[in-house]
């Protein structure tokens, strides 16, 4: 039963349809997505303030904090309207885990794909999760899973503040299963706790089930449709990666970002979408002038019009002039016939000056002109010609310092200056990359036709690090570099990526002891800071290809207790191939 009016992940991000059908006493500890590779996609970035699990930025907040703001909103919202507040919270997170785990593991068992989310819940510190047990399957829609919670935060900061009492507490937790669950079953799967350490018990017990097999559940669904139309229960619209607030036709790419900078951006850009006034954009190199432009002009009331585009830096001193205006025939040598400039061929609509400082102070003078009066000249013409254009100036210096070096005039300065927009570089907007990521990775996987497979988490990591001195333009580089350079149905590595660029030292990655690691710095070919060849002569050890081969595909085979396809998954290689080299070098060792 999917109830109208509840909204459900949004499922679009899955990478193939995911009909699940499995059950928890079949599982395989060693299915991926296994524990260790789970706390692998956390990792800290403590130079820069963020905390990454996999593309999803995370934050390490103190318990009792949490429960102060808890305390605050049930004593100014009351219970009912904290618990809903608090349980579409939970919803939102578990749904974009539940992306997380069907993106990066698109093909793993259902099982272990459902078991992965008691992981998570745990990784993330609300609580400790123990499956007892589920089972489901999507097709005749059953769902039926008991789990235990363990050191529940929610109930220990409730009792702290409030005492035992005789309702469950743990609201934060149960919409985070719910919206796990359901975002990855497709339909509504309603968890309910029927033991909670807020009623005295020793631990929190809860049960999951579709709607229609609990029946009545319009209580637990006024907790999960937001009474106000602020908040956004809609977690598949942003997890779909395309984060713009800003619509566009479907024949123009639409600007990609959810950080505050990009939306303060956005935002000006609406703000003077529909108005005829001048504006300027500034930013550095490769931020993204020109299509910010495009926006504007698709926003605007000439979106009709043409979208005329010149990059001054790109027209000799001597033919701008014509570039800009147009030329009469017979004007100069070689000016055979009379042709329009970019002014006439905007008339209408929006004409887009890029690095508008490199204009010589005489063709300044000419582009004032022109702006004042709202009438061009064609060289050797003599008569003017009215046009109704709107500029879009862009630069990536500083407009101001040019003035006071006397490189540009300061009365078009003005003029130009009218409605400001600052574009930041891609190092100051880092929760947009993974965005642009997903967005540049699907384009090239469509124009070059390729399965899409995604970037390895040292890959990931990297990339989230780097200062991108090319800002966008690098990172689209970069990634159509990476699926030109990896083999189909390959996830795209540090050496797919760089070839001559300064990385960044890693992160800091969760270890098997709780604590955090940081990884062996990866060179641009992907290798570490000591190659395998000096760490193997630097050992004394007598080595050959052959024997180093043998060694690691029976240390695999005794780490994975026999177990064929654990052992392969170890060492990056499918059943098959791990099968044929185990044959090859018993096959050896019997002769």
């Amino acid at each position: 039963m999917n109830n109208p009016h509840c909204p459900l992940p949004d499922l679009r991000f899955a990478a193939e349809p995911f009909r699940p059908r499995g059950d928890s006493k079949s599982l395989d500890d060693s299915s991926s997505p296994t524990p260790a590779e789970l706390a692998d996609c956390l990792f800290f970035s403590p130079d820069d303030g963020r905390i990454w699990l996999n593309d999803q930025r995370m934050l390490l907040l103190h318990s009792s904090s949490f429960g102060a703001l808890r305390r605050e909103i049930i004593g100014r919202q009351g219970l009912e309207q904290a618990r809903g507040m608090l349980t579409r919270t939970g919803y939102t997170s578990g749904a974009r885990d539940a992306r997380l785990i069907r993106e990066r593991w698109p093909r793993a068992d259902a099982a272990a794909v459902f078991r992965a989310g008691t992981h998570l819940h745990t990784l993330e510190g609300m609580t400790k999760v123990e499956p007892l047990h589920f089972k489901f399957d999507a097709d005749s829609g059953f769902y039926e899973g008991e789990f235990l919670w363990h050191h529940s935060c929610e109930a220990d900061e409730h009792v702290a503040a409030f005492g035992t009492g005789q309702d469950p507490v743990c609201w934060t937790e149960l919409g985070y299963a719910i919206g796990f669950v359901s975002g990855l079953f497709g339909q509504l799967v309603i968890f309910r706790e029927v033991e909670c350490r807020g009623m005295g018990h020793e631990r929190c017990r809860v049960v999951g089930k579709t709607a229609e097999q609990w029946g009545d559940i319009e209580r637990d669904l006024s907790y999960l449709n937001a009474s106000q139309p602020a908040v956004a229960l809609e977690p598949g619209a942003r997890a779909e990666g395309l984060a713009s607030s800003v619509p566009l036709p479907d024949s123009e790419q639409p600007l990609i970002g959810a950080s505050a900078t990009f939306n303060a951006a956005t935002q000006a850009l609406q703000r003077v979408a529909l108005t005829p006034a001048t504006v300027l954009v500034s930013g550095e190199s490769g931020v993204g002038k020109e299509m910010f432009a495009r926006q504007l002009h698709q926003l605007s009331r000439r979106r009709d019009g043409p979208f005329i585009a010149l990059n001054c830096a790109a027209i000799p001193d001597n033919l701008i002039e014509a570039e800009l205006f147009g030329v009469e025939r017979g004007a100069y040598t070689g000016a055979t016939h009379s042709r329009p400039g970019r002014f006439e061929r905007a008339n209408g609509g929006t004409l887009f000056l890029d690095e508008i400082t490199c204009l010589s102070l005489a063709g300044q003078g000419k582009l004032l002109r022109a702006l004042q009066e709202r009438e061009i000249e064609r060289v050797g013409g003599g008569h003017g010609i009215k046009v109704d254009v709107r500029v879009v100036a862009a630069t990536n210096i500083d407009m101001r310092g040019a003035v006071a070096r006397g490189d540009f005039r300061e009365d078009l300065f003005y003029r130009l200056n009218v409605y400001p927009i600052a574009l930041p570089p891609l190092r100051e907007r880092r929760d947009d990359v993974p965005l642009l990521i997903n967005a540049f990775l699907k384009r090239f996987c469509l124009e070059y036709g390729r399965t899409p497979v995604g970037l390895t988490m040292r890959a990931l990591k990297t990339l989230l690090r780097y200062d991108f001195p090319g800002n966008v333009r690098e990172l689209q580089n970069l990634i159509e570099r990476g699926l030109i350079a990896s083999e189909e149905g390959q996830a795209i590595d540090l050496v797919h990526l760089f070839r001559d660029e300064r990385l960044p030292v890693d992160a800091y990655s969760v270890d098997g002891n709780g604590g955090l690691s940081p990884s062996a710095k990866a060179g641009s070919d992907g290798t570490t800071g000591t190659s395998l060849l000096q760490s193997l002569r630097q050992s004394g050890a007598d080595f050959s290809i052959d024997g180093l081969e043998s060694r690691l595909i029976n240390e695999a085979l005794q780490l994975s207790d026999g177990n064929l396809a654990a052992a392969a998954r170890s060492l990056g290689l499918s059943r098959a191939q791990f099968a044929y080299r185990l044959k090859k070098h018993r096959h050896v060792t019997d002769d």
